[in-house]
């Protein structure tokens, strides 16, 4: 059917376009204008803004370190989709009624693929994918230990990829967790694993040569070591160091961007960090802001959930040591009047605020370890109005504020900016021509807002949403939808690692290699590599 949207401010920055326009869709793609302007179907979008369907690059919506987070804090389980507790249809209709069309669940162990992937069959509105969590696992270490050509590296990552039907490579403190097998309690960018004589620095490299070898279009994905510690700034700093120039996505940035200057020896050294992002074209990163309120901190940093388990809120917490990296639950409540808590909440915003390039900062909450997704409307508010970002700060402890710069920054996001960041940069990263921009060509997924002096209320409910051309969400309530579709690279590999493969699982297991894999789907839909 032919439709068409009429009117609406069209902000599509990776077409250059910020006009008043009719957008034409049929068939779930943006087409060109028919010749006599004539319709079946017409919507009015007149004194509105019409963006691509926005695109989450980072949210743990799905898997094992999920699902035991909904087991161990079942009172946090609320109807609108707090903390922990959203599953299915709720995860899709909150992310749906703010205009996002497609979340990436960052970080699932190829062991525990098939049923994260059955979990996000069942999210309904959106269009999903995960990230295949790779650094720890006794079979890539054993290669690495052992001298195993760029090749063989790459071919195991692309048996694994290919295995849990994944988008892309995930890190998380590479080396980390197997050192804690080994009763290590702390490791840093060039320690080693006890028993491989590997670094994390090597690890990283060897994975980035891999995915850079295969073509798949998102860089690796990366959480460095020492995540939440003071100081930690300077063990960010040399994991862009470590890159080389080469593409390197790194999550969370917040989480690495303290100091210790002051007389809490614990500061944000945000501006250090972007300013070592804008100088480093080859790093993109997330953000994983903060905001104030309970939620809880999910993690396959099985080594860092460990030392932070203390600090639960409530005081209860689950950390699984397994093959890979295993996982951490620990929940935690950020409260505005908490000096530490502060300093956070205010290097997020200086991260997203001094990373001059909207392309290369990405909008997250790292959710739920930051704040729920849910938070995501206020984030957009603060990011887009300064008056608003200087009420919040004056309930916040001044002497928390100190060892910050954000008072001092004015700057405001503009519609472009924001519609760079979170639709046409993720879509780039990922590697989606049809994605994030609103072409002819490319899926009908369109978001629709109403301006109102209220940013947040704005943002929080679009006044029309629609996935594939079909109207999903009319001002927060769901009037259409399907399931979407899960995307996936599928990188070659020789098959070789198939024998290796299958003999490492038989030794270690007991079990074929085939049971790890995700059983072919229609719901799939291939992301091509550049190789």
């Amino acid at each position: 059917m032919l439709s068409v949207l009429r009117g609406g401010r069209v902000v599509d920055p990776a077409n250059g376009r910020d006009e008043i326009a009719d957008l034409w869709f049929a068939g779930g793609r943006m087409v060109a204008p028919p010749g006599d302007g004539r319709a079946e179907a017409e919507h009015d979008a007149a004194g509105c803004v019409v963006l691509a369907g926005g695109i989450d690059i980072h949210s743990h919506i799905a898997g094992s370190n999920v699902n035991t987070a909904r087991l161990l804090l079942p009172e946090l389980r609320r109807a609108d989709g707090f903390a922990a507790a959203p599953i299915g249809e709720t995860i899709g209709r909150l992310y749906a009624a703010m205009g996002f069309t497609l979340v990436v669940e960052p970080a699932i162990s190829p062991d525990v693929a098939v049923q994260a992937q059955a979990e996000l069959a069942a999210i309904p509105f959106i269009d999903k994918a995960i990230l295949c969590v790779l650094g720890n696992e006794d079979m890539l270490l054993r290669l690495l230990a052992g001298g195993a050509g760029e090749r063989a590296v790459a071919d195991y990552a692309a048996r694994r990829l290919a295995g849990s039907g994944a988008v892309g490579v995930k890190l998380i403190n590479p080396g980390g967790a197997a050192a804690f097998r080994a009763n290590v309690r702390s490791f840093a960018l060039d320690d080693e694993v006890p028993g491989y004589g590997l670094s994390s620095r090597r690890i990283i490299r060897a994975l980035q040569g891999a995915v850079q070898a295969l073509g798949v279009p998102h860089p690796v994905h990366l959480h460095c070591s020492n995540l939440g510690m003071p100081g930690n700034v300077e063990t960010a700093l040399a994991t862009i160091a470590a890159a080389e120039g080469e593409p390197l996505h790194l999550a969370h940035l917040q989480f690495y961007a303290y100091g210790t200057e002051g007389p809490r020896g614990f500061s944000s050294a945000a501006a250090r960090l972007a300013e070592a992002v804008n100088a480093n074209r080859n790093i993109t990163a997330d953000v994983g802001q903060v905001m104030f309120g309970q939620t809880v901190t999910i993690s396959s940093d099985v080594l860092r959930q460990f030392g932070a388990r203390g600090q639960a809120h409530p005081r209860k917490s689950a950390i699984m040591e397994g093959e890979g990296n295993g996982g951490g639950i620990v929940p935690y409540r950020y409260r505005r009047t908490n000096f530490f808590n502060a300093v956070q909440f205010a290097a997020g915003l200086e991260l997203f605020l001094l990373i001059a390039d909207p392309a290369r900062v990405f909008f997250t909450t790292d959710h739920p370890n930051g704040a729920p997704f849910t938070a995501y409307p206020d984030l957009l508010a603060l990011l887009m109005d300064r008056e608003l970002r200087a009420r919040w700060l004056e309930g916040l402890p001044e002497e928390a504020l100190a060892m910050t710069t954000l008072p001092g920054i004015a700057r405001e996001y503009d519609w472009t900016e924001i519609a760079t960041m979170t639709r046409a940069a993720p879509a780039g990263l990922l590697g989606l021509a049809d994605r994030g921009h609103l072409g002819v060509g490319a899926r009908a997924d369109m978001a629709v807002y109403r301006p109102q002096a209220d940013r947040a209320a704005m943002f929080r409910n679009a006044a029309l949403v629609f996935k594939d051309g079909a109207l999903a969400m009319r001002e927060g309530a769901a009037v259409g939808g399907g399931f979407g579709r899960v995307l996936r690279v599928r990188p070659g590999y020789d098959a070789a690692i198939e024998r290796r493969f299958a003999a490492f699982c038989e030794e270690a297991y007991g079990v074929p290699h085939t049971a790890f894999d995700v059983p072919a789907s229609a719901a799939f839909e291939a992301v091509p590599c550049r190789r």
